[in-house]
């Protein structure tokens, strides 16, 4: 079992910057990869970002230039800095473990977190 915390999330203004993280326990989380997606009300979740065990990262395209993940094996974090963040970044972020992959695919990861909440205001 995997227990997953995201934390970082609020209200931030158009352009603004916010950095999520997400601590890990109940497993080495060194060797599994990371995701991050989001959703926001009435839409799917959708992949943003993942950072394999070997710390090679993947971007949604839309999102890239503006949102970097990183992880920190010995914190068991893994992080999502986002930068110039728009109105239409709002959604409920989660993180998520997985050991294949498909890193875009919301199946290639077994463990999620709970979410947290972030709104960008224009």
């Amino acid at each position: 079992q995997v227990q997953l915390v995201e934390s970082g999330g609020g209200l931030v203004q158009d352009g603004g910057s916010l950095k999520l993280s997400c601590v890990a326990s109940g497993r080495t989380f060194s060797s599994y990869t990371m995701g991050w997606f989001r959703q926001a009300p009435g839409k799917e979740r959708e992949f943003v970002a993942a950072i394999s065990w070997s710390s090679n990262t993947y971007y949604a395209d839309s999102l890239k230039g503006r949102f970097t993940t990183s992880r920190d094996n010995a914190k068991n974090t893994v992080y999502l800095q986002m930068n110039s963040l728009k109105p239409e970044d709002t959604a409920v972020y989660y993180c998520a473990v997985g050991a294949g992959t498909d890193y875009p695919s919301v199946w290639n990861y077994r463990y999620w977190g709970q979410g947290t909440q972030v709104t960008v205001s224009s």
